[in-house]
């Protein structure tokens, strides 16, 4: 493997201050690429940013203007961009019967209505560029499992395998590469208050590999999917769950 083989690249990625996205972005950066990390989180972001050589900009994820406010101060930085890393989510837990529309809504327009945004503003600057690029949504296990108590959570994350095989359809023709990951359970920030160890022993169970994920597992992924090692790759949904799916 080449470890400089996106020297020159320009990458954004979102949700980077911290957990997988942090994992992705510092990756990117060790091989060379120029990265804008975007998130909510002004203080670990900039941080982030910093110990990488980045650039940080602060968007509301569900917010319509500040998501494109901050894909276009991300691209303005960059010059362009060559890969899109879409890794911010919300997690709620609630029953079917609990879910309300307003959690509802909230769910979806982080994990899929800010993905949309992001990636109609970096497919525009690709297309314009000419020279194709790649594209990368984090869905989830859930997308294809479901997951009782995260109705809200799981659905978004469907919208988002489904938003990612649409792109590869429609921007296939450009040279742009859209696919997604469907990682497990992955130690991260996400869901930790939930965590007990006997959930963490309980869940590595459900693995052949008898552990649950780390960032870098999905983040060696996401490097492979927008390098040319997965060029021949686009409009899938690929799981990263430690063969909890294997389908």
């Amino acid at each position: 493997m080449n470890p400089r083989r996106f020297e020159g690249s320009r990458v954004i990625v979102t949700g980077a201050a911290r957990g997988i996205g942090a994992r992705i972005a510092e990756r990117f950066a060790d091989e060379g690429a120029r990265v804008v990390v975007i998130d909510r989180l002004r203080d670990e972001g900039s941080a982030r940013a910093d110990a990488i050589g980045g650039t940080f900009v602060q968007a509301d994820l569900a917010s319509v203007d500040s998501t494109r406010e901050a894909m276009e101060q991300a691209v303005a930085a960059l010059g362009g961009v060559d890969a899109l890393v879409n890794n911010a989510g919300l997690l709620r837990f609630a029953s079917l019967m609990e879910t309300t529309p307003e959690a509802w809504d909230e769910t979806f327009a982080v994990n899929s209505r800010s993905m949309l945004l992001t990636l109609q503003i970096a497919a525009r600057e690709m297309v314009a560029a000419g020279n194709g690029g790649a594209i990368v949504n984090l869905a989830s296990m859930a997308a294809k499992t479901g997951g009782a108590g995260q109705v809200a959570y799981a659905a978004s994350k469907s919208a988002v395998v489904a938003l990612t095989r649409v792109a590869a359809l429609e921007l296939g023709p450009s040279g742009i590469r859209v696919n997604a990951m469907c990682p497990g359970y992955v130690l991260t920030e996400m869901g930790a208050d939930t965590r007990t160890p006997e959930k963490v022993a309980q869940w590595s169970s459900y693995s052949p590999l008898g552990r649950l994920g780390e960032p870098d597992d999905v983040a060696g992924l996401a490097l492979f999917l927008a390098s040319p090692d997965g060029a021949y790759l686009t409009g899938q949904a690929v799981n990263i769950t430690g063969g909890m799916v294997m389908h």
